[in-house]
């Protein structure tokens, strides 16, 4: 700080009020001492300031998978509010593991981050244990579960399949199967899953038509192989809802590859609104969970928490559940 204070023709003092944003110093002052310091190389250690102020300035954020467009969506719309007060993200993967989710919160925890972000409301009871009284907000997003941690911002996965299968049904389908959500992994694909068969068995009809395609993230490839064991085992099937777009669009593929008529043979619907559903041949109908929109209210929340503009009638101690509304987005892949 002083070879900067030095080389900007300051005190060692203004240098330091101009790498806190004091107010004391203009920018035009403020800016000349960072390019300074930048053309020398300094980085400025926010590790001694942060003890002192008890702020680390950084959300901790842990997704299921980093290549899911779902989920970069996400992160996406909850970078938008987190950086705009002055915060940032940081990010840790899964895998779709709860056990690498729990090593992963304890080391999360240890950098003393200002809030914590987990994904869907399954976790071990150590997880369970250590944030029940951790003195930081706590959200969960994309799902709604039974026994929330903390603040909550998702939506019912089980109900989003109703929707699917009153589409189906209205259109005359009855011999509908199901591809995935069979991994005890990924919990929100078998809460699809059971909402599939609690659909059917609601407007009686069979749920039985059940494919297992093994542990998450399931690939296109994955979801071409179960649409052959569908069409294999079971030829008289009329529709299919798969657990997410890609998997869908695979069974898509399948069937071209086959010779099976889409959708006038077979009717396929997926889950996510992927752009891949958007441009496959025919369209695929699907399920938009608003992931973007997940994330924008969970950082919003979080702000809120933060900075102390959160206000709820029902005291501090009272869990936030935000729901968000899906919708099905209609395609050419059914009827």
């Amino acid at each position: 700080m002083k070879d900067v204070a030095k080389a900007a023709g300051v005190s060692v003092m203004t240098v330091s009020r101009a790498f806190k944003d004091h107010a004391s110093v203009k920018p035009g002052t403020r800016e000349q001492i960072r390019q300074v310091a930048a053309d020398m190389g300094y980085v400025f250690d926010s590790t001694a300031a942060n003890l002192r102020t008890q702020r680390s300035n950084f959300v901790a954020v842990i997704i299921p998978s980093i290549n899911n467009a779902n989920f970069a969506d996400t992160i996406s719309g909850l970078s938008g509010p987190i950086e705009a007060s002055g915060r940032q993200i940081l990010l840790g993967n899964s895998n779709y593991d709860i056990d690498r989710e729990e090593r992963l919160v304890e080391q999360l925890l240890q950098r003393r981050p200002e809030a914590l972000v987990l994904t869907g409301g399954r976790h071990t009871d150590r997880v369970r244990h250590r944030l029940a009284d951790v003195g930081m907000p706590i959200i969960e997003m994309w799902d709604l579960p039974e026994r929330p941690i903390g603040h909550v911002v998702g939506f019912d996965n089980a109900a989003a399949m109703d929707i699917l299968v009153r589409h189906l049904t209205d259109r005359g389908r009855q011999r509908i199967g199901f591809i995935g959500g069979d991994a005890p992994q990924d919990a929100r694909g078998a809460h699809r899953r059971q909402g599939f068969v609690a659909a059917m068995q609601k407007r009686s009809l069979s749920g039985h038509r059940l494919i297992d395609t093994g542990t998450p993230p399931i690939s296109m490839r994955e979801g071409a192989v179960a649409m052959g064991q569908l069409l294999d085992d079971l030829p008289d099937t009329d529709a299919v809802i798969c657990v997410s777009d890609l998997t869908a669009f695979g069974a898509l593929t399948e069937c071209i590859r086959r010779g099976v008529a889409v959708p006038d043979e077979m009717a396929i619907a997926g889950f996510g609104a992927y752009e891949i559903a958007s441009v496959s041949v025919p369209t695929l109908t699907t399920v938009n969970p608003h992931p973007q929109d997940i994330g924008r209210r969970a950082g919003e929340l979080i702000v809120s928490l933060l900075d102390g503009s959160y206000t709820d009638n029902g005291g501090e101690n009272t869990r936030t559940i935000l729901e968000i509304t899906t919708e099905i987005s209609p395609g050419g892949s059914t009827p």
